[in-house]
């Protein structure tokens, strides 16, 4: 009997696993329409528990602000902290300001500063993550938690195995990033050669604005932006 009921479940998780392709799909369609349209976006990654009074806060929104003034747009997870920044910035900047927002069962809502028509709802998170890889000619890494570690290391990852395009990963904070970048050179690359020297070289550290600006411009100086595959 414990078999039977168990075989019985199995099959109706199957089922929901079947039918939850159709639902994935409409994701996928339903981003791929409205970020096609937007044309070239820079995306910031961040912390969702920084506060607005907060310096980094304040240094993520007076990035996204030159950010639109250089003629990009600024895309973001959609919710609280940076992301806010983000989105602040680039509205008040008057540029594109989008938001990738995902369902979780807290932290997360969308913030004020979003344009109306390019605000994008996930209930999955890998959907949402091929939207900003594959609708980013850059990546603005802030101080943050496990998935703003996640959003770097998938960006690396792709690149490295040339998968996409290389395009800029921007670190923001050498004193935020200094333990983790020592960790990839020393153990990473020195200790156990898990990566090559030219890995290190998908990344900038920066600390201030203009330099993000600057990195930019130069990277994209003689390239047609374009989505990245």
């Amino acid at each position: 009997m414990r078999k039977q009921h168990h075989h019985k479940g199995w099959n109706e998780i199957k089922t929901n696993d079947s039918w939850a392709i159709f639902k994935i799909m409409g994701e996928f369609v339903n981003g791929f329409e409205k970020m096609s349209q937007i044309g070239p976006c820079v995306s910031i990654f961040g912390s969702a528990r920084t506060k607005p009074d907060h310096e980094t806060f304040k240094l993520a929104e007076q990035i996204a602000r030159k950010i639109v003034e250089s003629g990009y747009g600024v895309i973001t997870g959609g919710g609280p902290g940076i992301m806010e920044a983000g989105n602040k910035g680039a509205h008040l900047g008057g540029g594109t300001s989008v938001g990738l927002n995902i369902e979780l069962p807290f932290e997360q809502h969308d913030n004020p500063y979003i344009d109306k028509d390019k605000s994008l709802d996930f209930d999955y998170f890998f959907v949402r993550k091929v939207m900003f890889v594959k609708y980013s000619q850059g990546f603005i890494v802030m101080p943050g938690g496990f998935g703003t570690l996640d959003e770097l290391f998938e960006a690396l990852t792709l690149i490295q195995t040339k998968k996409i395009e290389k395009f800029p990963i921007i670190l923001v904070g050498s004193d935020f990033w200094e333990g983790l970048l020592h960790w990839v050179k020393d153990t990473l690359l020195a200790k156990f050669s898990n990566i090559s020297p030219n890995d290190l070289n998908l990344i900038h550290v920066v600390d201030t604005a203009d330099e993000v600006i600057d990195i930019l411009d130069a990277f994209y100086k003689e390239s047609r932006l374009s989505p990245n595959f």
